[in-house]
């Protein structure tokens, strides 16, 4: 168990160090001057220049990483250009709002997921089975920014009084979580249901209803343990993307999380914001990846974590 999670640590600090580097890298390639950002497009030459020296960027490359690498693992991931104010602060700030979209979204999902692949499950090859087909197909289909637009028209026709945009309560939830939640489900109740199916063929579960047991009680107690597995997986990476900021869902929604946040630094230029918010997702997917590989090998004692890579 400790060697594994020693290499998964390891593992994971080397993506977040290639991460950085990449940023850091695109960062230059991208034609912006982060001195003109600060001193406005009609700043006279000396002052550009006094700036770019007071913030290193009349240095080499690799100094100028080393020290956003150094300040980063510990926590200061700079200053934003346009907001002029901490993005380790700003960052922070949405966290909670971005939060309680994830989790909103993320248990949605889960139950609708769940539910439809167990019925369909249930009525495997029956007209039932084909129309939840149809709808988790046309569901993942749709894009998300195209859906939650459509949410938006409707809603703000049949409901004048519905909050259309915003953090203002558990109202305002709503939306962007069932526009980020019916994707998910669809394609969660496709994997459900093959699993299903599959674990519903086996001897353990044919050995059960031959003891009396009920089809209700072999699929929830019997099968759906095994079958759920997949869907760990998936969850955990879906949930690492919904706590890293949903960019389209959170702009259309107006919704004040980490992923309005990225937008609105990447139409603004703000190198430092864009570099923090990227690497801010990287560590949230490594984070979440290690600890979904630790509930999977939970959930089915047969997995050995040495070989669970």
């Amino acid at each position: 168990m400790l060697a594994y999670l020693a290499r998964r640590i390891v593992f994971g600090a080397a993506v977040l160090v290639g991460t950085s580097l990449i940023t850091f890298v695109i960062a230059f390639v991208v034609p912006a001057d982060p001195a003109v950002a600060l001193a406005g497009a009609k700043a006279d030459p000396q002052t550009l220049a006094s700036i770019r020296r007071e913030m290193g960027l009349d240095r080499p490359l690799y100094v100028q990483y080393a020290r956003y690498f150094d300040r980063a693992i510990h926590g200061d991931l700079g200053r934003s250009y346009i907001r002029r104010e901490n993005v380790t602060q700003l960052i922070a700030d949405r966290l909670p709002a971005t939060a309680v979209l994830a989790a909103a979204a993320m248990a949605l999902s889960l139950v609708l997921g769940i539910a439809m692949g167990a019925i369909a499950a249930a009525y495997r090859g029956r007209a039932i089975d084909n129309a939840l087909l149809i709808f988790s197909l046309a569901m993942v289909s749709l894009p998300v920014f195209w859906l939650g637009t459509m949410l938006l028209i409707a809603v703000a026709l049949l409901i004048r009084s519905f909050p259309l945009g915003g953090y203002s309560g558990a109202e305002s939830l709503i939306l962007p979580s069932l526009t980020l939640a019916l994707g998910s489900a669809g394609y969660y109740s496709r994997v459900l249901q093959t699993s299903l199916g599959e674990a519903l063929d086996q001897d353990y579960v044919r050995t059960a209803r031959g003891k009396g047991l009920s089809n209700t009680r072999v699929m929830l107690r019997h099968a759906m343990a095994n079958a759920l597995l997949p869907l760990v997986t998936l969850a955990g990476l879906d949930l690492a993307g919904l706590l890293s900021g949903v960019v389209l869902t959170e702009t259309v929604f107006n919704w004040p999380g980490i992923g309005r946040l990225a937008s609105e630094a990447i139409f603004n230029l703000d190198i430092p914001l864009i570099m923090g918010t990227v690497l801010f997702s990287a560590f949230l997917i490594v984070l979440i990846n290690l600890l979904v590989d630790l509930l999977y090998a939970w959930l089915d004692p047969r997995i050995r974590l040495a070989d669970a890579e």
